[in-house]
C-alpha cells in the first residue's frame, strides 16, 4: 500500500438518528478522524467541503432526501454590520475580548452549565460533565483557541467571565466551533456579538473567511445565522453568494 494511500482519511457513516433541528426527520452523518501532523490541513480542507469538527471527529450529515442543512461562510471584506448589529456593538463596548489558549477551567464550565441548562437543557450537551466538556476544549490537533468575553473591572482590567467561543484557526479563516454565554445578560445579545467580534478578527488576520457552521432552512434555532449578509452557502456546484435580501 502506498504511503499516498495510508494517508487519506477514512469516512464513516452513522445510523440514522431524530434529527435535532426538523421534527420527524432522521439525520445521518459522514465522518472521519482529525489526528495527527495532518489534522489542521485537514481541517481546512473539509471545512471548504462542508464539514464541521467536534472534537477529533469532523462531520457533515448525509441525510437521505434531505438537504437542509446548509454551510455558511460570511466573506468579511464584503461584510458591512447593519444599524442594528453596531447597537449590539455598542452595548457591549464594555467588554474585553481576549484570546487564550483552549485549556478547560472551573470558571469555563460554570459558565457553560449556566448556558446549557438555561437555554438547551434538552439538547444533546444537557448531560456533559465536567470531564465531557473538558474532552471538547482540551482534546484537538487542530489550531485553536478559546475567546473569552470579560466585563471591564473599575480599574480598567478585565474581570467578570459572561462568554466564550471555541475557534479553529484555518487556512482561509475563523470557524466558530460552540459558543456560550451567561444566560442573565440575553439584552446584551451575546451570540451576536461573539459573531460580529470574530468577523473583525478574521479581517485583522487578513483572511477571507469566518464560518457560522450549518443554516438549516425551517429551523428557528438557526435563523440568526442568515442575519450575516452577504454570505456563502455551499450548494451542489460550489459555494454561492446570497446578498442581503432585507434590513436588519
Amino acid at each position: 500500500m502506498s504511503i499516498e494511500r495510508r494517508n487519506f482519511p477514512q469516512f464513516f457513516i452513522t445510523a440514522p438518528a431524530p434529527c435535532p433541528y426538523l421534527p420527524g426527520m432522521l439525520e445521518r452523518k459522514v465522518f472521519t478522524h482529525l489526528v495527527g501532523a495532518d489534522a489542521r490541513g485537514l481541517n481546512t480542507q473539509l471545512s471548504q467541503g462542508g464539514f464541521r469538527r467536534s472534537q477529533n471527529i469532523a462531520y457533515r450529515p448525509a441525510c437521505e432526501g434531505c438537504q437542509a442543512c446548509v454551510s455558511v461562510r460570511v466573506p468579511v471584506n464584503s461584510f458591512a454590520p447593519s444599524r442594528s448589529f453596531r447597537r449590539v456593538i455598542e452595548r457591549n463596548a464594555d467588554l474585553q475580548p481576549q484570546v487564550v489558549k483552549p485549556k478547560a477551567s472551573s470558571e469555563h464550565y460554570s459558565l457553560f452549565r449556566g448556558y446549557i441548562d438555561a437555554r438547551h437543557g434538552d439538547g444533546g450537551m444537557a448531560d456533559m460533565t465536567v470531564l465531557d466538556f473538558a474532552a471538547m476544549v482540551d482534546d484537538s490537533f487542530v489550531d485553536n483557541r478559546m475567546v473569552e468575553y470579560r466585563l471591564t473591572d473599575e480599574d480598567g482590567a478585565p474581570g467578570t467571565l459572561i462568554a466564550a467561543v471555541l475557534i479553529d484557526i484555518l487556512g482561509d479563516g475563523i470557524s466558530m466551533i460552540y459558543s456560550f454565554y451567561e444566560p442573565d445578560f440575553a439584552s446584551r445579545s451575546l451570540g451576536t456579538y461573539m459573531i460580529l467580534d470574530n468577523i473583525e478578527r478574521v479581517r485583522k488576520l487578513g483572511l477571507p473567511y469566518l464560518y457560522l457552521g450549518y443554516w438549516v432552512n425551517g429551523s428557528r434555532k438557526m435563523d440568526y445565522k442568515a442575519k450575516f449578509m452577504p454570505q456563502e452557502r455551499l450548494t451542489p456546484n460550489g459555494w454561492e453568494l446570497v446578498r442581503r435580501s432585507m434590513r436588519h
